[in-house]
């Protein structure tokens, strides 16, 4: 096991993760990976492709073809699909009804657990997903469950969007995000569950830098 200081943040959508994360990773000085954007990307990959998602043999073809890097600049991470920064593109709502399916499928969430595991090797990282204290780093320094109303959830995100997708309404967030937790929670491969031994942090009402509190006070808690 390596001896790096991992930080699993794991939880419903649109609950705060990668604020946390990235503002945990900015702090520490450690590196953030962003999991969710790994699968977003497969999603737009999948649907610029036409990825026929119950065919097995595609779907393995097609992940032969997607390469993925992150590029971190002032903290802000950035990915590229087979090089072409696509960080805004993957944050649009065709991808975003299309991820928990992508996520779901045993083939990406193999490949993706693979590209991640190698990721905290070798250094100190905060990463933030749905599967990442039980599958991905089951032995993380710590581990942190996020939840909160899913009202707020929507708010937030609707908040988060809106000037970019000015047509998006309220209620497609909501629904997004309550289709989004059934998919998370009921797949077969890798299901949304808090881990054991993980922290619960529940952010409905927290400010960012409350929640940041939170999580200094139990990383500190490990020294």
């Amino acid at each position: 096991m390596s001896n790096n200081i991992i930080v699993a943040i794991d939880g419903y959508s649109s609950c705060g993760k990668s604020t946390l994360a990235k503002a945990l990773a900015k702090k520490l000085h450690y590196i953030y990976v962003d999991s969710g954007a790994m699968y977003r990307a497969v999603a737009l990959y999948f649907l610029r492709n036409n990825i026929d998602m119950s065919d097995h043999a595609q779907i393995e073809e097609a992940l032969k073809n997607i390469h993925l890097n992150f590029h971190s600049r002032d903290y802000e991470t950035h990915i590229t699909l087979n090089d072409e920064e696509v960080s805004e593109e993957i944050r649009q709502m065709p991808v975003s009804e299309k991820v928990s399916e992508v996520a779901a499928l045993k083939e990406v969430r193999r490949e993706m657990v693979k590209q991640q595991q190698r990721m905290g090797k070798s250094k100190n990282i905060v990463m933030d997903g749905r599967d990442i204290g039980t599958a991905v780093f089951p032995h993380a320094s710590l581990k942190l469950f996020m939840t909160a109303d899913p009202s707020v959830r929507a708010q937030r995100r609707y908040d988060e969007i809106h000037l970019k997708n000015p047509e998006v309404t309220l209620e497609d967030i909501f629904e997004n995000i309550a289709h989004r937790d059934y998919q998370d929670t009921t797949r077969a491969e890798s299901p949304l569950v808090r881990a054991e031994d993980a922290v619960i942090l529940d952010n409905t009402n927290l400010t960012p830098e409350q929640q940041l509190q939170f999580a200094l006070e139990r990383i500190e808690a490990l020294k």
